[in-house]
């Protein structure tokens, strides 16, 4: 099947061959003709798999059927996300297919100014893509109306429910019209998952390219066991002696971040750390320095697993194994992207060893143990559980990420105000 073949208008297709793409991909050619149907979807496909383009370009296609107000359009499409990135993104998509359509799109978040913001929706949007806490933050200055959506998209939701924005999006809904058509995209399902599919979706058409919870076929994964002191001393090694030009290395904490970034620079292997509490304008000149090829190394908390389109990525290092299985999918699946291949190396020590179980378990394999010469482990170290930050929970209880507690994001949201 070609593009051409998915009753989308000659303004879209031109959108689409400039950036030189011709056959949809599997997620792609499933989910366009149901959006164009009209019907309410849930999606479930691993990252990389063009699903943003997937939704986009229907929803651009229904906009260009619809009259339009050209004096001041009607906020018609919502799009919500979990991070800044992975919105940033999605408006990035909506720019890049709408290029030759009349529409007018917007992009908001926190972390910058609302002000902007302000004027940029006075002027009229027909599309906007948001975070929760800052579109909650318009919704309460009055400067957002989502009475006419007809399109409401919930992108990402495992992440968003992760995260603590349950209430948030519950919140949005009630805002919303009840004649919508709704779009739901999940990486991952669980019970919350289906209960919100069934309190939002009506009669859903159902799209899957990808086994639950598996990880890309197109990544090599490798594990190496080393000790955990030793740990950022073996990756500065690798990218040296593997000459790595691009390599994205994801971290449990902030500071260790912050520290493994600080060593690499030190050592002459030039790197950047991007997590939560960076400002969004040190955060996107970190990701573009990446992609520029200015810096070789990111490296992130899981605040970058998800939504973070990096072009052939060809390496992915777990420097600690992440504290939820899931996770693990996620991370990888920034490499092997749109039928490329990667390499995702995991550095485990014998603290995370029952996290290494829980990995395997979910993505039904089980991992060869590497052993680095020089950096062969201590059989004398015995495991501790891993201390998961300030009033953590046992290992092995649920826990809510490092980057978005629920606290944390309320008594940010108090201080925009």
């Amino acid at each position: 099947m070609l593009f051409s073949d998915l009753n989308l208008n000659a303004s879209l297709l031109k959108a689409v061959q400039e950036e030189g793409y011709t056959t949809p991909t599997p997620v792609q050619e499933k989910a366009i003709p149901f959006i164009l149907q009209g019907r309410d979807m849930l999606a479930g496909a691993q990252t990389g798999t063009g699903k943003t383009a997937g939704f986009t370009l229907p929803i651009l296609e229904l906009l260009s059927a619809k009259p339009r107000n050209k004096a001041k359009p009607a906020l018609r499409v919502l799009i919500l996300t979990p991070t800044r990135e992975l919105a940033a993104q999605v408006g990035e998509s909506v720019q890049t297919y709408g290029k030759y359509l009349p529409f007018k799109s917007a992009v908001i978040f926190g972390g910058v100014g609302i002000h902007p913001q302000i004027q940029t929706l006075k002027n009229g949007v027909d599309i906007l893509v948001a975070t929760p806490g800052r579109l909650l933050d318009h919704v309460s200055q009055g400067t957002i109306n989502l009475k006419e959506i007809d399109t409401f998209v919930l992108d990402e939701a495992d992440r968003m429910l992760d995260m603590g924005f349950i209430k948030d999006i519950r919140k949005v809904i009630a805002l919303l019209p009840s004649k919508r058509q709704n779009l739901l995209f999940s990486a991952t399902y669980s019970d919350e998952i289906k209960k919100l599919c069934e309190s939002i979706l009506k009669n859903p058409a159902v799209v899957e390219v990808a086994r639950r919870n598996t990880s890309s076929e197109l990544v090599n994964q490798r594990v190496i066991i080393v000790d955990c002191k030793r740990k950022t001393a073996l990756l500065g090694k690798l990218i040296q002696e593997q000459k790595w030009e691009q390599v994205l290395v994801f971290t449990r904490t902030k500071h260790h971040a912050n520290k493994v970034s600080e060593y690499l620079n030190k050592i002459g292997i030039s790197s950047s750390a991007i997590h939560g509490n960076k400002s969004q304008g040190a955060r996107t000149k970190a990701l573009a320095d990446f992609k520029g090829g200015s810096i070789k190394v990111l490296v992130a908390t899981d605040i970058a697993a998800r939504g973070l389109d990096i072009d052939q990525l060809p390496h992915v290092v777990n420097l600690e194994l992440p504290n939820i299985a899931e996770d693990y999918v996620h991370r990888i699946g920034r490499t092997g992207r749109a039928g490329n291949n990667g390499e995702a190396i995991s550095l485990v020590c014998v603290d995370e060893f029952e996290y290494l179980k829980g990995i395997e378990k979910l993505i039904k394999r089980s991992f060869e143990h590497e052993i680095i010469e020089g950096f062969e482990p201590d059989p004398s170290i015995k495991a501790v559980p891993i201390q998961q930050g300030r009033g953590a929970k046992p290992q092995g209880q649920p826990k809510r990420r490092d980057n978005a507690p629920r606290e944390y994001v309320e008594k940010r949201r108090e201080k925009k105000r």
